[in-house]
């Protein structure tokens, strides 16, 4: 996996964590325990840090990196789907941010809420806890229990954390 040192500070990832061989992470970024990030993904933290705390995952492409004061943090078994763009924001426990989001400086995603695919999470809004949001800008549609997205919430980090191991006790390059 590329790794890049700089200024001083280098990518610092658990050895129960597991980052693609293709990902690049440069700077000021923490991986931990059980966290995966996956294949293209990109995390630079040359401004600010970029956690991605344990459990978590951040899929095929997504791309995290922050302004400076801002860290940006993926919380405890939360989802940054594939091809997102994540930017000096804050992602609470196990919420889900689907794919093909935007989320901006400051914004805050609550614990086990979604962000549905394609939607755009503005600079500083706040999307509180348990909730469905989508739309351009993104706003609450209605409480995450009992609709289709709450299933997603719930078995996405399980389901990612058993596929992470998959892949790193068992991806070999062939070519």
């Amino acid at each position: 996996m590329p790794l890049f040192e700089l200024d001083g500070r280098s990518p610092r990832v658990h050895p129960e964590a597991f980052v693609a061989p293709t990902a690049t992470l440069v700077g000021d970024v923490t991986i931990e325990a059980g966290a995966s990030v996956w294949y293209g993904a990109v995390l630079r933290a040359d401004y600010a840090p970029v956690v991605v705390r344990a459990g978590a995952n951040v899929q095929d492409g997504s791309i995290l990196h922050g302004p400076p004061g801002l860290v940006m943090e993926v919380g405890p078994g939360a989802t940054v789907a594939h091809l997102c763009v994540v930017h000096g924001a804050v992602l609470e426990e196990e919420c889900l941010v689907a794919n093909g989001c935007t989320v901006l400086d400051g914004a805050r995603i609550g614990a086990r809420s979604m962000v549905a695919a394609h939607s755009l999470v503005a600079a500083d809004a706040v999307i509180p806890p348990g909730v469905l949001a989508a739309g351009s800008p993104a706003v609450v549609k209605r409480p995450i229990d009992g609709t289709p997205a709450e299933f997603w919430v719930r078995t996405n980090p399980g389901a990612y954390r058993e596929l992470a191991v998959r892949h790193r006790l068992g991806v070999r390059q062939v070519g």
